[in-house]
């Protein structure tokens, strides 16, 4: 599985909105047995993704989920892709949308590194394979619907996710422990960071032109993206 920008900006082309749908304002999905949204209003999810962080990840104070967020950004070497999705839909949920897209990229770029240097279909590393897929799939629409409502802002939070995905390697990637794909694992981890450079770049090319901004916004009124995902608190 590829994790990609060419995802993120499929996704943005998405219309399974209808315009007569109220504003998204959380991010109800679940992902067993990490992520389950609570299933009665103002109660909290239920989380297993870092021990560390589950219950404070499960508050729905802003401040709470900010501290962990801070926390997170300081020592996250050992985070799985995982706990790095649920922090980006507990911001989203609390309204730190900015931060929720780009805690949603940094996930979904840790996992790409993961899946250049790792065999993530090994037994060892299906399960995660499988929830960081269903994570960016079922988050995605929620969280890109809001990224490309300033697609400044969103080009912004792209290129930070980047630069920390380079900044920040996995440590999982260089365990022995960890099955590893043919080849040296740096080497690896180096092809897997110039595919992201690439997918970027790319993305950043498209949205460079005014006329494709414009057709994407034309898209998103007409399917109700914006009316769902473009609010302000």
């Amino acid at each position: 599985m590829k994790l990609t920008a060419g995802l993120a900006l499929a996704m943005a082309f998405a219309v399974a909105a209808r315009a007569a749908e109220p504003p998204v304002k959380s991010i109800d999905i679940y992902v067993q047995p990490y992520y389950e949204s609570s299933r009665t209003p103002g109660g909290k999810p239920q989380i297993a993704v870092a021990g560390a962080y589950d219950a404070r990840l499960a508050s729905a104070n802003a401040a709470d989920i900010a501290r962990v967020r801070d926390e997170i950004a300081k020592d996250n070497a050992r985070l799985t892709p995982m706990t790095l999705m649920v922090l980006a839909i507990r911001l989203y949920d609390v309204g730190l949308r900015d931060d929720s897209v780009f805690w949603f990229y940094a996930a979904k770029n840790r996992f790409a590194t993961l899946a250049g240097v790792a065999d993530v279909k090994s037994p060892q590393l299906a399960q995660a394979e499988d929830a960081t897929r269903n994570f960016a799939l079922l988050a995605g629409p929620a969280i890109n619907g809001y990224a490309f409502c300033d697609i400044e802002s969103q080009q912004k939070q792209a290129a930070k996710a980047l630069q920390w995905t380079i900044d920040n390697p996995y440590a999982a990637i260089f365990m022995p422990q960890v099955p590893a794909l043919p080849g040296d694992r740096k080497e690896n981890l180096d092809r897997a960071i110039a595919l992201l450079k690439a997918n970027v770049a790319k993305e950043r090319e498209y949205l460079s032109k005014p006329a494709n901004v414009a057709k994407m916004h034309a898209q998103r009124r007409d399917n109700g993206t914006e009316q769902k995902y473009c609010w302000r608190s």
